[in-house]
């Protein structure tokens, strides 16, 4: 079994620092209606939760790049 590392830290009201083993990212919003995601490897995400089992998400990745090991 793997071992996994995922921690998060409010910040502020609304702002979450979010750390894992090889990346990082801030997500501002609360728990109802839209909150932003920023990752440090480039990647951006638009969540929004809806009533019931649906769910809205957008992403999008720009600049850097992963590697291929």
């Amino acid at each position: 079994m793997p071992l996994t590392f995922r921690k998060s830290i409010r910040i502020l009201p609304g702002i979450r620092l979010n750390l894992g083993r090889r990346s990082w990212s801030i997500t501002a919003g609360g728990r109802h209606g839209p909150h932003h995601t920023r990752s440090s490897t480039g990647r951006r995400t638009t969540s929004m939760n809806l009533p019931g089992p649906f769910g809205w998400r957008r992403t999008t990745t720009e600049g850097r790049r992963r590697r291929r090991r």
